[in-house]
């Protein structure tokens, strides 16, 4: 009762009358619905729905989530249906605890499949209401502060999991109490010796730094008053975290990190901040190149104010926050001032509110593209980056992307058709690889092209959820409907061999009782798991055919070869063990997962497989077949110096591209260097062949086989 009195002092602070005492109902009906049930530590169940309610107090939130946090666990563990929360508490709070309740399950589970489908929820009821992550953060961070009552191994996994997705989430939602907390909390229990540590030489260091902190904030303080500044000055302390990550991350020792002395200035308004900024300006010399200005260019969490680095007394760094009282509740609450600073319902864009909305919209796009949970929860972390640059398009609009974003990563973020048309760029008006590095306060044009495709290449270089989710749904249609081709190529080819024909099985309608059998949805489905090698087109073939062995002299009867022009996309390969090119020999192995992988006739690797005619099949290239394709030379030259340079000139006079290059010296006189060139066919390579042998120092000039 002494903590409902706690609550209720808190709470008649911000809240009508009428809410308040609908918050005590609440309670009350939790402590009816939670009783005889008890926690590890010994308490009464219902003190942990309280403790989250008084986390979300301090954070003045509204009363609907402070009933929800009261009720969150009823539907879960007292059977109490949320018809029965609607019908007492309204709908609004009903929804809230019913999206908390679904997300309940992540708690108890370590399998990856289970975290990820739990984060798929969560996403769908953040949607619905945001209010729904704010419950579910400060049920974690009172679970955090009991965490000691748990085994060491469950302590680690919850730990490690605040560490990874929640204290991420807290700060995608510019909440940095919680951030920091969970942090810290997270940390003492993953590793409890090195916080240990880390703890005992911070209060160590305070001590010795505390008399050049205070005559920093006087000195500060004393400038203000002078400018007739109003502002509060607070000397801020680094966490345990954040200390050992940059200590790991920067090579930095303990008392690298802790010589930068760091301040926050809180003043009444805008003007003041620019005001403030240009006395600390006077007061002590700036650093070049370290001065931010959040609050004209906010971060994609909301977050605003000034930030600078100052040469200090004595030569010390001084890191100077600077900032309004809006900007501090913002900064340490996030979204959750938003309730705090609402008016008339209205949403201010571009407040953390707007921001975390768009954010959550954006999860919903990737769940809905991700190909399965994992994919889905991997696309999430990756979006949770606590940096940003900021680009700008040709007209002026502003872009918030993660740091290391490329070029390609902006144009996905302008807009998904773009990102997949997307064929060059132009940064600050000059072209550039699409795979740069964008840096702040740069302009970047995306050129397109109507015909142009995403590239699998592009999967190396990007860094937002966004940008890899559309690739890889691009990709995985694209391979779907080269699987389905190919497939019924494979198919037609081995029904030709049986004397019959696709064209025939499904005149008998034999595919429908293939169907019924494989319990596979659709003709296509079938077709496109022999694209991708997962089922053998031969043994499909006799299926359909209702043969259960081959007949003797039946396989062979179709002479030609299956035609390949190399252009078939994802599903067909080329070993990288003999480099099949036009004009060789050739011959494919189905497999599994890969589709058919190209090898030349008399290479090594495929002499055990050839003779299956299950898993091989015999190919021909196409009569116009066209496009580049990689060989590998190995090239005998005596040592000279130059002469890796003068094979190279050579090389590219004739307009050949040099995939790779590779050299290794046989003795003191001869070196060998491995080539791997792009050519059109074997006419092309005799010419190279030739070309290199010119070459005084060339002694032979052999294609690889293996």
């Amino acid at each position: 009762m002494q903590q409902l009195g706690a609550l209720t002092d808190k709470l008649r602070g911000y809240l009508a009358h009428e809410q308040v005492d609908a918050v005590r109902r609440a309670y009350y009906f939790s402590e009816q619905a939670h009783d005889g049930q008890v926690r590890r530590t010994g308490q009464p169940y219902v003190t942990h729905p309280l403790a989250v309610a008084h986390i979300l107090a301090d954070m003045r939130m509204d009363h609907q989530s402070l009933i929800a946090a009261l009720l969150h666990d009823v539907i879960e563990d007292t059977g109490i249906p949320k018809e029965a929360l609607a019908a007492q508490f309204g709908p609004a709070v009903a929804d809230l605890v019913d999206g908390v309740s679904k997300l309940s399950q992540f708690e108890t589970t370590s399998r990856a499949e289970a975290q990820a489908e739990n984060f798929q929820k969560m996403a769908m009821a953040m949607a619905r209401d945001i209010r729904v992550i704010l419950v579910k953060l400060a049920d974690r961070l009172h679970n955090m502060r009991t965490l000691d009552v748990l085994k060491p191994e469950k302590r680690r996994r919850i730990a490690h999991e605040t560490l990874e997705i929640y204290a991420p989430i807290a700060l995608r939602l510019g909440m940095n109490n919680l951030r920091v907390e969970f942090e810290d909390l997270g940390f003492a229990a993953l590793h409890p010796m090195r916080a240990r540590r880390i703890r005992a030489a911070v209060r160590k260091a305070r001590g010795n730094r505390k008399e050049l902190v205070s005559q920093i904030q006087r000195k500060i303080e004393a400038r203000l008053r002078e400018e007739g500044i109003a502002a509060r000055v607070i000397g801020r302390e680094k966490h345990l975290y954040s200390i050992y990550r940059k200590m790991r991350a920067k090579g930095k020792s303990f008392s690298e990190i802790m010589d930068v002395f760091a301040f926050r200035i809180v003043v009444e308004n805008v003007d003041n901040c620019y005001r403030v900024l240009g006395a600390m300006h006077n007061l002590y010399k700036p650093v070049p190149g370290h001065f931010k200005d959040y609050i004209a260019i906010p971060k994609a969490n909301g977050y605003q104010s000034l930030h600078t680095v100052l040469f200090g007394m004595h030569g010390v760094p001084i890191e100077i926050q600077i900032r309004t009282t809006e900007m501090e509740e913002m900064a340490n609450n996030g979204i959750a001032a938003h309730w705090l600073y609402k008016s008339s319902g209205s949403e201010r864009p571009g407040s953390g509110h707007s921001r975390a909305r768009q954010w959550v919209q954006g999860l919903l796009e990737m769940q809905q593209r991700a190909g399965n949970s994992l994919e889905f929860i991997e696309s999430m972390k990756i979006d949770l980056f606590p940096d940003e640059v900021y680009v700008f398009t040709p007209r002026g609009a502003i872009f918030e992307l993660p740091n290391g974003a490329t070029a390609v990563d902006f144009a996905y973020a302008v807009h998904t058709d773009i990102g997949n048309s997307c064929v060059a760029c132009r940064i600050d008006r000059n072209l550039a690889p699409l795979s740069t590095r964008l840096q702040s306060g740069q302009t970047v044009e995306i050129v397109t092209a109507p015909r142009a495709n995403p590239n699998p290449t592009w999967l190396g270089f990007v860094v937002t959820a966004k940008a890899r989710t559309n690739i890889r749904h691009y990709l995985k249609s694209q391979q779907r409907s080269e699987s389905v081709e190919l497939g019924r190529r494979l198919l037609e080819k081995s029904l030709a061999s049986l004397g019959s024909s696709i064209r025939a099985v499904l005149e008998a309608r034999a595919v429908e009782q293939l169907l019924l059998e494989t319990r596979r949805a659709s003709f296509d489905g079938i077709l496109e798991e022999i694209g991708l090698g997962n089922r053998v087109a031969l043994l499909t073939a006799r299926r359909l055919l209702g043969i259960s062995e081959t007949p003797a002299g039946a396989v062979g009867r179709d002479p030609s070869p299956l035609a390949i022009r190399g252009t078939e996309g994802m599903v067909l390969s080329f070993a990288k063990c003999c480099y099949p090119i036009p004009g060789d020999a050739i011959v494919g192995h189905i497999s599994a997962g890969r589709g058919v992988v190209v090898h030349r006739e008399n290479c090594n690797n495929i002499a055990e497989f050839i003779a299956d005619p299950e898993r091989c099949t015999q190919l021909r290239w196409a009569e116009d077949t066209s496009g580049e394709f990689s060989v590998e030379l190995l090239v005998e030259l005596e040592n000279q110096k130059g002469v890796i340079a003068a094979l190279a000139n050579r090389i590219s006079a004739m307009d050949v591209n040099i995939e790779k290059i590779g050299m290794e010296e046989r003795d003191a006189r001869i070196s060998q260097v491995r080539l791997v060139v792009g050519v059109g066919n074997r006419v092309a390579l005799a010419r190279i062949i030739r070309r290199i042998r010119t070459l005084k120092s060339v002694m032979k000039v052999t294609r690889v086989r293996r």
